[in-house]
């Protein structure tokens, strides 16, 4: 039985055929539309979340399963003070397989070592989210024909984020990826992903403070929220929270064929007018993760057989 906690999990090789099964979904979705009737997903979301709960549910639902779970840890049996363990334990007598998310970083890991089913981390503090990140790699195969000999420019909050986290350790793998890590001065890179992953593996990247400097040279601009619920005083957020907003007049100095994307959810730090811009690709993004999402549950289903 597998789970996936970290995109590490996977290798090259299992990402490139979860892409492809995704891409087959999206060409043929009928032939995979009763793949797992009789399969039940719990989805256990101990913190706030649209688009990776409901994606996770259409993906089962698109693929003849069916779901159940909680989507306000206030509302399950956590109120009454619960462990992460003994959670699992309960939902795998319910479920063939559970997508955790948690405010606590390593709760995922926690409950793959508990439970008696495949357990997919949908995020865990600022830790990491490896689904965001399939995601965010089948965006960027389908906008660029590629994984490799690409400029990664990231703006924001790349101290917090986790979906910023969890795509530099992807994209460090493939050959030739460079990146250009945009953000204020306390929002920096943490230490560990530029020491661990960034210059122990020799991928060459810079660090700005000017997204307008950046533009220029980026095949693929990342954009990410400064996130109110990662800061420990509101003085801090509020400082921070306008640090870069992308509009059209900023995107002049871009390439033309520049991928814009950006987990979601956008507070202001992309103005509503670039969303029309055919470089746009962050609502693309939204629908690739239903696809990437029905391609991974079928592999874990099938590794748990």
């Amino acid at each position: 039985m597998r789970s996936l906690i970290d995109i590490t999990d996977l290798t090259l090789d299992e990402i490139d055929k979860l892409i492809a099964t995704a891409e087959a979904i999206i060409a043929n979705p009928s032939d995979y539309s009763s793949r797992c009737a009789g399969k039940k997903l719990a989805t256990l979301f101990y913190e706030p979340s649209t688009r990776t709960r409901l994606s996770f549910e259409a993906a089962m639902y698109e693929l003849g399963g069916n779901v159940l779970g909680f989507s306000d840890a206030g509302n399950s049996s956590a109120a009454k003070g619960e462990s992460v363990a003994d959670t699992v334990r309960t939902v795998s007598c319910f479920a063939d397989i559970i997508a955790m998310r948690h405010f606590k970083e390593g709760a995922p890991l926690v409950a793959a070592t508990f439970a008696s089913v495949p357990v997919i981390n949908a995020g865990d503090g600022g830790h990491n989210h490896p689904t965001q990140t399939l995601t965010d790699l089948l965006t960027i195969k389908r906008e660029k024909g590629r994984l490799d000999t690409l400029t990664v420019g990231c703006c924001g909050d790349l101290k917090f984020g986790r979906t910023v986290h969890s795509l530099i350790s992807a994209m460090s793998r493939y050959a030739n990826v460079n990146f250009v890590l945009i953000s204020p001065e306390e929002l920096r890179v943490p230490e560990n992903v530029r020491s661990e992953i960034l210059e122990r593996k020799g991928v060459a990247f810079e660090e700005t403070t000017s997204l307008d400097d950046a533009m220029p040279k980026l095949d693929i601009l990342y954009m990410t929220r400064v996130q109110r619920e990662r800061f420990f005083n509101e003085a801090d957020y509020l400082r921070l929270k306008d640090s870069y907003i992308l509009t059209p007049e900023k995107l002049k100095k871009a390439k033309s064929d520049l991928t814009i994307m950006h987990p979601l959810p956008r507070v202001n730090e992309i103005s509503t007018a670039v969303d029309n811009d055919p470089r746009a690709c962050y609502f693309k993004q939204v629908l690739n993760g239903k696809f990437i999402r029905m391609a991974l549950i079928l592999m874990l289903l099938e590794a748990a057989q």
